[in-house]
């Protein structure tokens, strides 16, 4: 399950972690994707982090605008995917103390 691994989502995964700062990021996303796809992914991490301090699908729903399905996908892959949205949370709540 999941993505297929090949060797062109290896290179872009690899290329995201050659990225040095916060402004390469922003450089390297705005050349890759468009303003609404970066949005969508942003907005994804943003209701995982919601979800995770407990904040009701209702209460994410009105904070960032996405639809309640999208908070029903996340609260299912931070319940039952891979960690990925986990260990991510974890690290940013880290750097957030």
């Amino acid at each position: 399950m999941g993505f297929p691994r090949n060797e062109q989502t290896d290179e872009l995964f690899a290329a995201i972690l050659s990225l040095g700062d916060i402004d390469e990021c922003y450089r390297f996303f705005e050349d890759i994707c468009t303003a609404k796809e970066l949005k969508e992914i942003s907005s994804r991490l943003c209701v995982a982090r919601l979800l995770d301090r407990g904040e009701s699908y209702m209460d994410v729903v009105s904070q960032t605008g996405v639809s309640s399905a999208t908070v029903g996908r996340v609260k299912r892959c931070l319940e039952y995917g891979t960690g990925g949205y986990r260990s991510v949370i974890e690290r940013l709540n880290e750097k957030d103390k």
